[in-house]
């Protein structure tokens, strides 16, 4: 192949893991070419976290808007939902976004190739049309490393009858244009409970049913809390079942059929969300042709990103480590820089997880479960968002900070440990902690630093003195 044509990376697969990753490489001057199927974004700016965030605030704004006779502003009429008009916006909101990382591909003199890659040797890839782009030639890409970051997909409920018409997973529900009346959730992990939530609050009957969790990931105190706010927002929530089967009724809706204690159980809805989980995508790749080892169904990497073959790097969901889009794109940024000759590892002991549900959750470190389980010494403390200034303003007192630090001689809370946040802007407040958490700060730390009043942070700073000598404005009786 001709000088002009060799890379030194090839990344297939352009998603939040693999276009970062072909954009670092270009900054660092490097020749890039980047391989993606589809449409660059991938699943997250596509199909997965930012058309349902754009869903989650017309959901807020609708929600405000219906509440706003209580701040004393009249709307003059009823509210409605143009349900329709949403979607198109949710579009937009994707095309923007999208339209601009590819934008950032072309002038970083980035080397699109639009197809399915295959990898043929450690240093080339078969470039083939995929059904997205019928008509692109194929073609052979060389590299000096490979970083594959294919992603995951979506996996179909193990239950008869999954494949009915109306029963759809986040991306095909991500297409209607039509409100479903009556809305049933397969799964209720964070995909499923924030949908429901969308729909909830946008005036659809909503059933959540989970086989044996629900939030598995969330600090268990806001999860059983959280739970009991979805029951009020008449939400029917049912854990610890069996599913049987998924049928159609003579009128024209879906009837997920399941067991309670060996007793019969149904929920019907115009609509069914199969949301079970992810799997790493590894199909048409090649990987058996050069050898790269799996583990149940995931590349297998080291803390380098390394694949089992030298030369060839794996960043993302495809690796299941963990499948949340800001992962991806730091696994990205390592990866290139060791595949451009450094050594760097890969550090996954601050990593914030945000359900960006109505109020947010997020969660960073350990839970008090969690620091319990593993028989460290530790203190806790909780702060409720009902005492901040800031949040009863806004009308949004629910929930509150939880945070956990090592236990000092004195009893008292040291470095900080984990923080667990329900409540407003919980995924924005989250970063705080995990900076604190990065630079190993502790308790007093936090409690320390001067917070702007009145503002929400000030939450986590008085959940972080109630570590120390215990908080300003919140006594536990």
């Amino acid at each position: 192949m001709a000088e002009d044509k060799l890379y030194d990376v090839a990344v297939i697969g352009g998603g939040p893991g693999g276009y970062v990753a072909a954009i670092r490489a270009a900054q660092l001057g490097a020749k890039v070419a980047l391989i993606e199927k589809e449409r660059v974004g991938g699943m997250c700016l596509n199909w997965g976290c930012i058309p349902t965030k754009a869903l989650v605030h017309q959901a807020e704004l609708y929600t405000e808007i219906k509440r706003a006779g209580g701040f004393g502003i009249d709307i003059g009429g009823p509210v409605t939902v143009n349900f329709a008009r949403m979607m198109a916006r949710k579009a937009e909101v994707v095309e923007t976004l999208v339209s601009g990382v590819e934008a950032l591909v072309r002038n970083n003199k980035i080397a699109l190739y639009p197809g399915v890659g295959t990898i043929l040797t450690p240093s080339r890839v078969r470039v083939t049309p995929s059904v997205y782009h019928p008509d692109t030639p194929p073609a052979e890409v060389q590299a000096k490393a490979l970083i594959i970051a294919t992603g995951s997909m979506p996996m179909a409920a193990p239950i008869p009858g999954h494949g009915l018409p109306g029963v759809v997973n986040a991306r095909g529900l991500l297409d209607i244009t039509t409100q479903p009346e009556s809305f049933v959730v397969i799964g209720a992990s964070v995909v499923g409970v924030e949908f429901a939530s969308i729909f909830a609050a946008l005036g659809s009957k909503v059933t959540l049913l989970g086989r044996k969790t629900f939030l598995k990931d969330v600090d268990e105190q806001l999860a059983k809390r959280y739970r009991a706010m979805l029951g009020r927002q008449g939400i029917k929530v049912d854990i610890g079942i069996e599913f049987k089967q998924i049928v159609q009724t003579g009128a024209g809706r879906l009837r997920v059929e399941y067991e309670r204690g060996g007793q019969p159980q149904a929920a019907e809805g115009d609509l069914v969300l199969s949301s079970t989980g992810h799997a790493p995508f590894t199909d048409e790749l090649g990987l058996d042709n050069v050898g790269v080892a799996l583990e149940r169904g995931r590349i297998k990497v080291n803390e380098y990103l390394e694949t089992s073959v030298p030369g060839i790097y794996a960043i993302g969901d495809v690796t299941g480590i963990y499948m949340l889009a800001h992962v991806a794109s730091h696994q990205g940024l390592v990866a290139v820089a060791n595949a451009l000759g450094g050594h760097e590892a890969m550090d996954y002991a601050v990593v914030p997880n945000c359900v960006f549900t109505m109020p947010e959750i997020a969660g960073i470190g350990l839970t008090e479960a969690q620091a319990k389980a593993a028989g460290m010494a530790y203190v806790a403390s909780r702060f409720p968002f009902s005492v901040n200034g800031r949040a009863l303003g806004m009308g949004a007192p629910e929930g509150q900070v939880r945070m956990i630090a090592e236990r000092e001689a004195d009893g008292k809370g040291g470095r900080v440990l984990g923080v667990s946040i329900m409540g407003p802007h919980a995924s924005d407040l989250i970063a705080e902690a995990g900076l604190a958490m990065r630079v190993g700060a502790t308790a007093a730390d936090i409690a320390n630093t001067i917070h702007a009043h009145p503002t929400l942070p000030e939450a986590v700073m008085e959940a972080a003195m109630g570590l120390r000598e215990g908080a300003v404005h919140y006594q536990r009786i």
